[in-house]
C-alpha cells in the first residue's frame, strides 16, 4: 500500500485515473482510544460500518477487543483477522444455521433477540446452551438522529415483559440493547431510550445483567455538527447508574460511525463539467450510496496548486455509470472554477462508503492510500485540516 504525506500530494504525485480511497490509520486509532478511555462501559466496534481488515486491526491496536457482527460472514471475518476478539452477534434475526456455526465454531456466546421465535431459534440452534448472554432489543425512537431504525427492529415496549422474562429462563446474563439510529444529534436520544429500558425492566421484574445502548454516536458533516461525544457518555452513565439493575451489571455500546468515518475520504477526478453539475470517477454505486440516495451530505475540497482563489458556489455532481440515479445532489461547496482534471477529495467516507462500493457497470475503486494529514472533520481533535489542502478551509 502506497503511503503520501497528505490528499494533496498524492493528486499531484499519482494523478489517478480512477478514484483512490485515502485511509488514516492514526485517526481511527484515536478515535478507538477516545471510546476505549472515555466511555463509562465497553465499546463493541459495529462491523458494518466498514469491514476493512486492516481497519479491525488499527482498532484493535486502539483498545477496541469486542466487535458487533451482523452476519455469519462478518462473524468469520472477525475470527479470522481477530482470533482473540470476543464477538457478540447482535442481528436480531438470524438463520439458524448461523447461530450454530457462529456457537460452535467461532466461540459466539452473545446473540440478540426481539421476538420469542429467535428465542426458540437460538436454544435449538445452540442445543441448549447454559453459557449465553442474551439482549433483547427493545423498540426506540430516532426522533434524535437523522436517520431512523426504529421500524425494522425491536419488541415494542408493551410486549418486552413476556420475552424478557421467557429470556431469562434460558440466559447465562441477560441484556436489553437498543438502537437511537443513526448519527444522533442529542444525548436526549439516549435519556429517552434509557426511560424505556427502566419502564421495560419494571414491568418484567426480572434481572438485567447487561445494558447495550447500541450505536447511533456521530461524527461531523456540512451542517451537522453535534455536541461533544463526552456529552453523550455523561448522560449514558447518568442514566445507567439509575436503573434497577444488578449490581454487576454491565454497560455496552456499538459505535461503527463513529470509530470509522474519519479514517477514510475518497480521491475523486472531474471528467466534465456542465454548469453546476460535475461529472466525476466515483458515485452511487461506488463510496458515495449515502450522498446520492439520502442526501447526505460529505465535506469536500479542491485540491489543487497553486489554490484557488474563486468564490464557493454549490455543486451537484454525476457518479461515472450510465445510470440517471447516479447523482449526488449535494450541494457540495467547490471554487466556482473547477474544472475537467480537477482533484477532489470527498471526506469522512470511512463509515459505510468503502462499505456499500459495487462494480456497477465495470467501474471499480483504484488504489487505497494512507496518508498522514488529519481528516477533513474531527470530533477528536481540535486540528481542522491545515492549509496544505490547496490553502482551503474547508466548511463544515
Amino acid at each position: 500500500m502506497h503511503k503520501h504525506h497528505s490528499a494533496l500530494g498524492v493528486a499531484a504525485a499519482l494523478r489517478p485515473v480512477q478514484s483512490v480511497t485515502l485511509v488514516r490509520p492514526h485517526a481511527a486509532e484515536r478515535a478507538a482510544r477516545f471510546f476505549s478511555e472515555k466511555f463509562p462501559g465497553r465499546s463493541l466496534y459495529a462491523v458494518k460500518a466498514n469491514p476493512s481488515p486492516d481497519l479491525l486491526l488499527t482498532l484493535w491496536e486502539g483498545g477496541i477487543t469486542h466487535y458487533d457482527v451482523a452476519s455469519i460472514a462478518e462473524v468469520r471475518l472477525v475470527a479470522r483477522t481477530l482470533p482473540e476478539a470476543t464477538l457478540c452477534f447482535m442481528h436480531p434475526v438470524k438463520a439458524e444455521e448461523a447461530i450454530a456455526e457462529a456457537y460452535f465454531t467461532h466461540g459466539v456466546r452473545t446473540f440478540s433477540l426481539d421476538s420469542h421465535e429467535e428465542l426458540d431459534k437460538i436454544v435449538r440452534a445452540t442445543k441448549g446452551a447454559t453459557d449465553l448472554t442474551l439482549c433483547v432489543r427493545l423498540r426506540v425512537s430516532s426522533d434524535h438522529s437523522k436517520l431512523s431504525l426504529a421500524s425494522k427492529f425491536g419488541v415494542d415496549l408493551a410486549d418486552a415483559a413476556s420475552l424478557l422474562m421467557a429470556t431469562r429462563q434460558v440466559a447465562d446474563a441477560l441484556g436489553i440493547c437498543f438502537h437511537v439510529g443513526s448519527q444522533a444529534m442529542s444525548p436526549q436520544a439516549y435519556s429517552d431510550a434509557m426511560a424505556r429500558v427502566r419502564a421495560a425492566i419494571v414491568s418484567a421484574s426480572v434481572t438485567v445483567d447487561v445494558i447495550d445502548v447500541g450505536g447511533g454516536f456521530p461524527s461531523a458533516y456540512p451542517g451537522m455538527t453535534p455536541p461533544p461525544l463526552e456529552q453523550y457518555f455523561r448522560t449514558i452513565h447518568e442514566a445507567f447508574e439509575s436503573l434497577p439493575v444488578s449490581y454487576s451489571a454491565e454497560l455496552w455500546c456499538e459505535p461503527g460511525r463513529a470509530l470509522s468515518a474519519e479514517y477514510a475520504s475518497l480521491l475523486v477526478r472531474v471528467e466534465r463539467r456542465r454548469g453546476d453539475e460535475l461529472y466525476i470517477n466515483d458515485g452511487a454505486y461506488g463510496a458515495l450510496f449515502d450522498a446520492a440516495h439520502i442526501g447526505w451530505r460529505f465535506p469536500v475540497a479542491l485540491l489543487r496548486e497553486p489554490e484557488s482563489h474563486a468564490k464557493d458556489v454549490g455543486f451537484s455532481f454525476y457518479g461515472p455509470t450510465c445510470d440517471d440515479m447516479d447523482r449526488m445532489a449535494g450541494p457540495f461547496e467547490l471554487p466556482a472554477d473547477t474544472r475537467v482534471g480537477d482533484f477532489i477529495e470527498i471526506g469522512m467516507l470511512g463509515a459505510y462508503g468503502c462499505a456499500m462500493r459495487t462494480a456497477f457497470n465495470g467501474f471499480t475503486n483504484g488504489d487505497t492510500v494512507i496518508v498522514d494529514d488529519e481528516p477533513m472533520a474531527s470530533l477528536y481533535t481540535e486540528t481542522v485540516r491545515p492549509a496544505e489542502v490547496a490553502g482551503r478551509v474547508i466548511k463544515l
